[in-house]
């Protein structure tokens, strides 16, 4: 099968002598934007940057991966943290139980969706503003919730909290991809991607302490002193890892400011050129002729984006639009039939995490820190799931890999995730009558810990997938899955609690398992059909650009 270069993961960079023999000849040899777009779609990942990320010390790449893995933290316990201080809140700020659903479901549909517009801005002001901004953002927002008087300013800034916990949901999986090379972004996904997982786990084991021990306040006081903590850490340790020849968002919006430069400049020589004939025409020619009509478009000549050109013209937040890439990335066959899943996935998570604490405080009787013990499980499967599944995702991809003749393409990855669907469905089954026929909370135990480990080890590859399929724009395609998530999410939280009331946890969850094997089964499409998908949107995407 043949596979777009761009998409080779078996590609390394050249040697240092030839690379930059190679640069100075194209910062010396201007040339059209077609030659842009076929360099940058021959390899953008390897494009010569200084000092480049992806040569830094494994200590410096793991300090990276600490930081923001912690940074993580913060979006899945602000989630969840919440629950166990449900009925001191209401009571206290006289809520309902309909305001308490609405600051939740607001909190993880804006979470959600907010990425889309913080990887815009990423792709041009860089990672780690980005992250500062945010983290300050949640910060302060936790502050107010911590102090505040009213359930309304409570859901208010409960969604100023989402939007800045949501940063790190998306750039965090762009930054892994700027500092490693695709076949180990499955084992460092696992890493990263099970911190923010503990959340609906440890969530409730924290704010079930903090409640009980202080007060529902105190949850929120300790997000502040969380959110300050990491705020320093990207301050003072993170140096950011973004660059900007590496940036397909980046390397489009600078294209088209040198585009609009210099046809700007054309028409001003144009105008020049006709105010002010040149004074070596023949005498009585002057009025003979009528100054021809130019196609200033056809006309203009763009030279490569070199690293001065990149330096001259300084882009600026006017020029971040988050939705053309996004639509870019849901365009494409094989991303929207792999984003579905991914929601799903993720939808199912938040879903048992919340469902199961209602069904072991009504039917088990247990408080806010025997229901955050019992989460526990979920937590520790999802973090097993999500490091082991990385680690066999990218032993999948390297056999494939050496049985290719050293050739690989993003779709090899999604194999690992066979061993994984033969699980999942029984082990949700499996939890849904446990729930419904009140066996021992042992018994739960173990189908939830089985549910998690399973689910997430599927959900780490079609995350690394995500990524890999969308090279240069890694960012916005794990922001466009966040998307997916929230709104899955945000769906899965209204319906969920009218759903257990009707059919019970066994009908519930027996639901669930078939919308799973949907699931599943549109993530074995994206196997083998979603190379032919990505190419032909490759070309067709290649061919518009070439035509403007």
């Amino acid at each position: 099968m043949a596979m777009a270069n761009s998409q080779s993961t078996n590609l390394a960079p050249t040697s240092a002598e030839a690379t930059n023999d190679a640069n100075d000849h194209l910062q010396k040899q201007p040339q059209a934007f077609d030659s842009l777009e076929e360099k940058i779609k021959l390899d953008i990942e390897h494009a010569v940057v200084e000092n480049d990320p992806r040569i830094w010390s494994m200590t410096r790449k793991n300090l990276v991966l600490c930081i923001i893995s912690g940074a993580s933290m913060i979006a899945g316990l602000s989630a969840n943290i919440q629950n166990p201080a449900n009925a001191q809140i209401e009571q206290e700020l006289h809520a309902s139980s309909g305001d308490i659903s609405l600051s939740l479901s607001l909190f993880i549909l804006v979470q959600g969706n907010f990425p889309v517009i913080w990887s815009a801005v990423s792709e041009i002001k860089g990672r780690k503003l980005v992250y500062l901004l945010s983290v300050a953002l949640f910060t302060l927002g936790s502050v107010i919730v911590a102090i505040s008087k009213t359930i309304g300013l409570v859901i208010g800034m409960r969604i100023v909290q989402a939007a800045g916990s949501s940063a790190v949901i998306a750039i965090g999986a762009a930054t892994l991809a700027d500092i490693y090379e695709p076949h180990q972004r499955g084992t460092m996904m696992g890493v990263y991607y099970s911190a923010p997982l503990l959340g609906p786990s440890i969530g409730p084991l924290l704010g079930g302490g903090l409640t009980q021990g202080l007060d529902w306040r105190a949850v929120f006081w300790f997000l502040v002193i969380w959110g300050a903590i990491i705020f320093l850490a990207f301050l003072i340790l993170f140096k950011d890892t973004f660059r900007r020849e590496r940036s397909l968002t980046y390397q489009n919006v600078l294209k088209r400011r040198i585009r609009e430069q210099s046809l700007a400049k054309s028409k001003a020589n144009s105008q020049d050129t006709v105010i002010h004939p040149s004074a070596e025409e023949p005498k009585g020619t002057k009025n003979e002729r009528a100054p021809e009509v130019q196609d200033l478009e056809a006309q203009a000549t763009i030279p490569v984006p070199s690293a001065s050109a990149i330096k001259e013209v300084t882009l600026s937040l006017a020029d971040v639009n988050p939705f053309p890439p996004y639509l870019k990335i849901i365009a494409r066959k094989n991303n929207f039939a792999i984003l579905v899943p991914s929601g799903l996935l993720f939808a199912f998570s938040f879903s048992i995490a919340y469902t199961c604490a209602r069904t072991l405080a009504d039917s088990y009787q247990y408080d806010a820190l025997k229901t955050g013990l019992v989460l526990l499980a979920y937590g520790i499967g999802i973090v097993a799931g999500s490091i082991l599944g990385g680690r066999w995702s990218d032993r999948t991809l390297a056999r494939l890999k050496a049985k290719h003749g050293g050739k690989s393409y993003p779709e090899m990855r999604l194999e690992s995730t066979k061993v994984a669907m033969w699980w999942l469905p029984p082990s949700v089954i499996g939890y849904a009558w446990v729930c419904q026929e009140r066996v021992h909370v042992a018994a739960m135990c173990v189908m939830l810990f089985l549910a998690g480990f399973f689910s997430i080890w599927i959900y780490t590859s079609t995350l690394a997938y995500i990524v890999d399929a969308n090279v240069g724009r890694s960012s916005t395609a794990v922001a466009t899955n966040s998307s997916f998530r929230g709104a899955s999410a945000f769906v899965a939280a209204e319906v969920a609690v009218p759903l257990q009331d009707a059919i019970g946890d066994g009908g519930l969850y027996t639901l669930w398992a078939g919308l799973l094997i949907i699931a599943q089964l549109l993530i074995l499409l994206v196997l083998y059909k979603g190379a032919k998908w990505r190419e032909e949107s490759e070309a067709r995407e290649k061919l518009k650009s070439e035509s403007q």
